[in-house]
């Protein structure tokens, strides 16, 4: 039987359960992170790069646009875009399975992010840092044809200066 001391445990747990993922990201650069959180809502859960990087059943989404996905992307990630998403380019996927969206920071895929909540999928997370990030901790990146590449679109010059891992080559 449960007594109202355990049910209030156990309506903590479930809260600290949903919050789980929500600020708790983390990119190695301070300067970094509070530009990424001047910019997203954390309306979507996000996840480190680590952490990500570390799952083995996952489905990475982009969504940038093409000319950034072509120069290079998460190794079997789906391009899905920002600009012209559509329902169409997620219609083949498990609504269970676990996404994780990304961008060229977190702004975007946040977006995504929130479409695809909507659209009924379950386990959606934005990652936190999205491909800088991911290139800055040196985890591997493909081109259009799926082989590895040190090349990464950096979008912009201004935005080229959160991309400091030297072993990759920035594309404007």
């Amino acid at each position: 039987m449960f007594n109202t001391k355990m049910l209030f445990l156990l309506i903590l747990l479930t809260m600290g359960l949903s919050l789980r993922g929500q600020k708790n990201a983390k990119v190695e650069s301070a300067a970094f992170s509070d530009k990424i959180n001047s910019l997203i809502r954390f309306s979507v859960p996000v996840i480190s790069v680590t952490d990500a990087h570390a799952l083995k059943d996952v489905k990475y989404l982009d969504a940038r646009e093409p000319k950034e996905y072509n120069v290079s992307h998460l190794p079997g990630a789906k391009y899905v875009g920002y600009d012209y998403f559509s329902e169409n380019l997620v219609k083949d996927i498990d609504r269970n399975k676990t996404i994780i969206v990304y961008c060229s920071i977190g702004y975007r895929s946040e977006k995504i992010g929130e479409k695809l909540a909507k659209l009924g999928f379950k386990k959606v997370y934005n990652l936190y840092g999205s491909i800088f990030e991911w290139a800055n901790q040196g985890y591997p990146l493909t081109d259009f044809e799926g082989k590895p590449t040190n090349k990464i679109h950096v979008y912009n010059k201004k935005w080229s200066k959160w991309m400091v891992n030297p072993k990759y080559e920035k594309v404007f």
